[in-house]
């Protein structure tokens, strides 16, 4: 429920500037880079460098961060009580009281009306999926976030809607490959943020994790799920650089090849960083602040172009 009890938020003559700054904060900029998977079509397809493609490319980026941070607003408002008992998460804005809950009442719809606004220039199909995007961030929210094991599939389901709402807005076809390779990922790094969570409630002497279907037995279970599910991503990326349709796309695939090896490397570093404790519940916030992370990534950037 939204309404209950808050706690107070400061006052005085310069609440206002420390209101704006927890805003900004509720709104979770930093998560908006999970948004730039709305360019891979243009980029896998080489028309990233056609100025209408870029152009619909950046208002179906805009308008999927505007929407994704009334998602969040809407989360942190319903899980403000929960989070005020863990140990990172009641520093959040609503759980705190630096924001009271009616800002974030007001500032949900008018997010949603300006990324509609946005969005408006674009086909029709990618206001489909950012309606989808939000129907099911909002019963993510309220219900799925519950049910175990489907929330983990509704957030690796999220990932692969942004990929597929970067087709619509720029009308590129997304291959098999493409989508299969982007659920078996993305549902891996969901598991891992699920296995996160319960390792540091577990470490913290608790037996479940609250508001989730999970308890700390089921942590092998996960990390059996997300380590498969990592590597069956790998062997999806493998087949495809086997298939006829590399040769369409590039002129030397035989480079695509060093893509499979620097692959498994991080998503198995990921999981055992996992295991030892040392991610810290989002794994995307982890890969994108760890340096050899983000090394290999330029390197595998380096190897696409190549390739091309």
């Amino acid at each position: 429920m939204i309404s209950g009890k808050e706690i107070p938020a400061s006052g005085g003559k310069d609440a206002g500037s420390p209101r704006f700054l927890s805003l900004l904060r509720a709104l979770r900029p930093h998560q908006w880079l999970k948004n730039l998977l709305i360019f891979v079509p243009a980029v896998l397809a080489h028309e990233f460098l056609d100025p209408s493609v870029v152009i619909r490319s950046v208002l179906a980026f805009v308008s999927f961060s505007l929407v994704a941070s009334a998602g969040y607003l809407l989360n942190d408002i319903l899980d403000r009580e929960a989070d005020r008992a863990h140990p990172v998460k009641r520093m959040r804005p609503f759980a705190s009281g630096e924001l009271p809950v009616r800002t974030g009442v007001v500032v949900i719809p008018a997010l949603v009306i300006l990324a509609s606004v946005l969005a408006a220039p674009l086909p029709r199909a990618f206001l489909g999926a950012l309606a989808l995007y939000l129907l099911t961030t909002s019963a993510y929210s309220l219900l799925l976030k519950r049910a175990a094991l489907i929330d983990v599939l509704v957030l690796g389901g999220l990932y692969t809607l942004r990929i597929i709402a970067g087709g619509a807005a720029t009308e590129i076809p997304l291959s098999f490959w493409l989508l299969a390779f982007s659920m078996f990922l993305f549902l891996s790094l969901g598991l891992v943020k699920r296995y996160s969570e319960l390792a540091n409630l577990k470490a913290q002497g608790a037996a479940h994790s609250p508001r989730r279907g999970y308890s700390s037995g089921d942590l092998g279970a996960l990390a059996q799920f997300g380590i498969s599910s990592a590597y069956l991503s790998v062997l999806v990326l493998a087949l495809y650089i086997n298939s006829d349709s590399v040769s369409e796309l590039y002129s030397n695939p035989q480079v695509l090849w060093l893509l499979c090896p620097l692959l498994l490397y991080l998503l198995s570093r990921v999981w055992l960083l996992a295991g030892r404790g040392e991610v810290l519940e989002d794994p995307l916030v982890f890969l994108l602040e760890d340096r050899r992370t983000l090394l290999l990534t330029g390197f595998m950037g380096i190897l696409l172009w190549l390739a091309s």
